[in-house]
């Protein structure tokens, strides 16, 4: 690391760098001298903020390069998923706001258009970049206007993101439209879980047999760069190469030329090849470079995620600076109370896309690994996997967060909903969630899932309430079952040794009272009943009742509720079109509106909510206890705290 001066780094060079084109007066030796001062930014900023770290260290050489090599934001370079994309802040006009990463009105953590004209696609789901690339250099070639213009579009994209289905159907497209596009394959034999599958070992045999051809021999491999009297002759080249290893063979099948493997960390490779693609390409070029997470920092490094994502941390030790945990994560609770369930049915297996350590199910692969499923970033096919395993007469939990569960819908309706297969879903950060903001928020999975026949969906209001809903998920055979929990820790309450299966569509009631009933639908219960306590004092006793169910709804409880109070207000984490939209269905049809009931829903806006803390999203969309308290007394028409009446 560089001497570090008031917490910050040395970086002389980095200091004269305002914008990308300030690379271009730099000498090769120079530009490998910023790299080193980005990665030393890189690493004091993360330290300050959290994020991701480990995947940024890997492309500092490669972003100096694409830079120093391109006119950017002419120029468009696509990052996939985005989470890489901190160096790429720090030469794009944000270095002065880097240490505001993932923080409340400051840098997303992601690549983002309203952001920046250097980020001229936004990201944050995987595999999105070469249908990006491919869509820029099309609107080049016929005329699209944009203010910073339209040049080469370069896709970078690790090797984890290609398990995804999305990847080929648009390396296929872009093979036979023959545009001139650039896709840089970062190859780090790490995804967030070690890549899976197929395609990563083909990709690990690139380099096991032959780690780093000759360059020279790499370069002629692409034929269409030289002049007509040399072609024959690497052609020959090519050939030979060819038998010595299986490089660039899928992707010259698609249409693309292969350019490959070359050293992602050396500049001295990066930078005459990037240059010669810029001055001779013409049709699709796939770079092949191999890169190292964490590079360059040795406790990401070391980390068996190579630092993916962090908290705060000290630059010299690498330690995180975790708070001290009060209660299990609702991820973890689901964790252990699937391994008992499994541990007395062994039709109990377990399926997750990329994600085993975030939904707990790398507790599942250590004890059942013959019963667990890691299918690599590729919801779609999960699902649908899932549901034949279903078909077949297992008991297959779906783990997957609400947000990557969106990626798999049409599997959901087609091969789960229609054929009603009991496939269990349990989707994990269901809310807000904080830092990673609107692409990752599990905001839509209510409304998208209750929509569908013959599908039951439940929200666990804590921790214990989880633990019967895993028991309630593993015991129904009867069509697909979903239940939703939040990021994050529960609230402390007493766990129950077991889950015991829920009455399906029978919520509970929590307290009784008068004038107004509160009705919630998952984690706000707490905040609810927080705010029932400032009502009391204010002299309303609400009634409040937790729904369990979204589908089949309670219909008794919420009948009774509405029969025996002057106002009804329902409480959910979820966009509009969930919960509170299928409660004021009911409440219409049974003709209860006719009679005069007050109903008010408390639903997540109509926006896309920015990263902040959860705290502050949650008093952006007005769903904290001090709202829920407001929405009470403005429905009950008590302007001020002397006009409550018991």
């Amino acid at each position: 690391m560089s001497d570090l001066k008031n917490d910050r780094p040395n970086t002389p060079l980095l200091d004269t760098v305002q914008r990308p084109a300030d690379l271009k007066r730099f000498s090769d030796a120079e530009l490998i001298k910023i790299a080193q001062e980005v990665r030393s930014e890189t690493v004091s900023a993360v330290s300050v903020t959290g994020g991701h770290l480990g995947a940024g260290l890997g492309v500092v050489e490669l972003t100096v390069a694409l830079h120093a090599v391109f006119n950017t934001p002419k120029d468009k370079i696509i990052w996939d998923v985005g989470h890489q994309c901190y160096p790429h802040k720090i030469l794009t006009e944000r270095r002065d706001r880097i240490r505001t990463l993932r923080q409340k009105d400051g840098l997303s953590g992601f690549t983002k258009r309203s952001e920046s004209p250097y980020d001229p696609f936004g990201a944050a789901h995987s595999s999105t970049s070469i249908s990006a690339a491919l869509g820029f250099a099309v609107a080049r070639d016929l005329g699209g206007n944009v203010p910073e213009g339209l040049g080469d579009a370069i896709a970078v994209i690790g090797d984890g993101s290609m398990s995804a289905g999305m990847a080929y159907e648009a390396l296929n497209n872009a093979g036979h439209l023959k545009k001139r596009m650039i896709v840089i394959l970062n190859d780090n034999e790490m995804s967030i879980a070690p890549p899976v599958g197929a395609m990563s070992s083909y990709l690990s045999r690139l380099y096991a047999e032959e780690p780093f051809q000759d360059l020279k021999a790499a370069a002629k491999g692409a034929i269409s760069f030289l002049p007509e009297p040399f072609r024959e002759g690497a052609k020959r080249a090519k050939d030979m190469l060819k038998g010595m290893t299986v490089g660039g063979t899928l992707f010259e099948q698609l249409g693309f030329s292969y350019l490959g493997p070359i050293d992602g960390h050396d500049m001295n490779q990066l930078l005459p090849v990037l240059r010669t693609v810029k001055d001779r390409a013409t049709g699709p070029i796939l770079i092949h470079v191999i890169t190292k997470k964490g590079k360059g920092y040795a406790p990401a490094e070391e980390a068996r995620d190579k630092g993916h994502g962090v908290s705060k941390f000290n630059v010299v030790t690498g330690e995180q600076k975790k708070a001290p945990s009060n209660a299990p994560s609702y991820t973890k609770v689901f964790a252990e109370h699937l391994l008992k369930e499994a541990a007395d049915d062994d039709k109990i297996c377990a399926v997750t896309a990329a994600m085993p350590d975030g939904t707990g199910l790398n507790l599942f692969a250590e004890r059942y690994p013959s019963r667990c499923f890691d299918v690599g970033i590729a919801e779609q096919h999960g699902v649908t996997f899932a549901a034949a395993l279903a078909a077949g007469g297992m008991k297959p939990f779906c783990a997957m967060y609400s947000t990557f569960l969106q990626r798999g819908y049409d599997q959901v309706v087609h091969d789960v909903a229609i054929q009603r297969l009991p496939v269990r879903f349990a989707i994990d950060r269901a809310g807000l969630v904080g830092a990673d903001g609107a692409t990752h928020a599990g905001a839509f999975d209510v409304a998208y899932l209750t929509n569908l026949p013959g599908f039951v969906v439940m929200a666990a209001a804590d921790e214990a309430e989880l633990a019967h809903m895993v028991a309630t998920a593993a015991a129904h055979d009867d069509g697909p079952i979903a239940f939703r929990f939040p990021r994050g820790e529960g609230n402390g309450v007493d766990m129950p040794e077991r889950g015991t299966p829920l009455e399906i569509g029978k919520g509970r009631m929590i307290r009784h009272g008068k004038q107004v009933a509160l009705l919630s639908f998952g984690t706000r219960l707490a905040e609810v009943e927080k705010a029932a306590e400032a009502l009391t004092a204010k002299g309303i006793t609400p009634t409040i009742a937790d729904a369990r169910f979204a589908k089949p709804l309670d219909r008794d409880l919420i009948l009774e509720l509405a029969a025996t109070h002057e106002a009804l207000i329902t409480i959910e984490e979820g966009a509009v079109g969930g919960f509170g939209s299928h409660v004021a269905q009911l409440l219409a049809e049974e003709g209860v509106f006719d009679t005069g009931l007050k109903y008010r829903s408390m639903v997540l806006p109509d926006t896309f909510i920015d990263h902040a803390n959860p705290a502050d999203m949650y008093a952006d969309a007005k769903l904290n206890a001090s709202d829920i308290e407001a929405k009470v007394l403005n429905t009950l028409g008590v302007a001020t705290i002397g006009e409550a009446r018991a």
